[in-house]
């Protein structure tokens, strides 16, 4: 399997700017328009999850404005050298024109790259989550690259939820973990810090860990608001079980 967008053999993975390690732009607070640095976190409503269905073999990312002040657009100037293939999984964000912001990392993915960048719309459906998960379609032992989730059984219909979730800085790893006890409800599995206090504006004023869980296919798909570990540390991500 590959790590990150896929890019031809001679291209740096440092090039272009899309590709990015497990960056804080996931907040993506103080992008320009055309800029896509990562997908935010809404307390209000999950992120959208789609896949690519283009009739065409690969679908390349677009440069941002800020890589090219024409951009995004649909020209050679602006095509960057990843891209992704039919059926590959994304978070999806803002939108511009004919443009939408993604955040892809495969499941299957060893080490914590992320490609954050432009796609054209057209090229992506949505993927709805799972409508009613039974409890067992949540427990296990979930992995992705740098971060691991358990659930379990709680009481009555609740879960426990435990996972840990690393980022290896230049100087030391950094570190984040979870542990709340939450039920699921209509679809989604979310709490904030241990699952006592409310998922709502007040916990993200507060500074809480945020994280909501959803299930799609055979994967957990995971996105928090960067608030559960250290630097550059994120449980966000697309989990298959151990």
């Amino acid at each position: 399997m590959h790590d990150g967008a896929r890019r031809p053999a001679q291209a740096s993975p440092v090039a272009a700017g899309l590709f990015v390690v497990l960056a804080s732009s996931f907040a993506a607070a103080d992008q320009g328009t055309g800029d896509c640095l990562g997908v935010g976190f809404d307390v209000q409503h999950p992120v959208t999850i789609a896949k690519i269905i283009a009739d065409k073999p690969q679908v390349h990312f677009v440069k941002n404005a800020s890589d090219n002040a024409a951009c995004p657009a649909d020209t050679d100037d602006c095509q960057d050298t990843a891209y992704l293939v039919p059926g590959d999984l994304m978070l999806v964000g803002k939108t511009r024109g004919a443009y939408s912001c993604v955040s892809y990392q495969s499941a299957a993915d060893r080490k914590q790259h992320w490609t954050l960048g432009w796609v054209r719309s057209t090229s992506l459906t949505p993927v709805l989550p799972t409508p009613s998960p039974s409890r067992a379609d949540w427990i296990g032992a979930w992995i992705r690259a740098g971060g691991k989730i358990t659930i379990r059984k709680g009481p009555h219909d609740s879960l426990k939820i435990g996972g840990e979730a690393t980022y290896p800085a230049a100087d030391r790893v950094h570190s984040g973990v979870i542990h709340a006890t939450a039920a699921p409800a209509n679809g989604i599995l979310q709490f904030a810090g241990d699952g006592a206090a409310p998922f709502n504006q007040a916990s993200v004023d507060a500074g809480d860990c945020l994280v909501r869980m959803q299930r799609i296919s055979d994967l957990l798909v995971v996105q928090d608001n960067e608030r559960c570990g250290g630097a550059m540390v994120t449980f966000t991500g697309f989990y298959r079980r151990k």
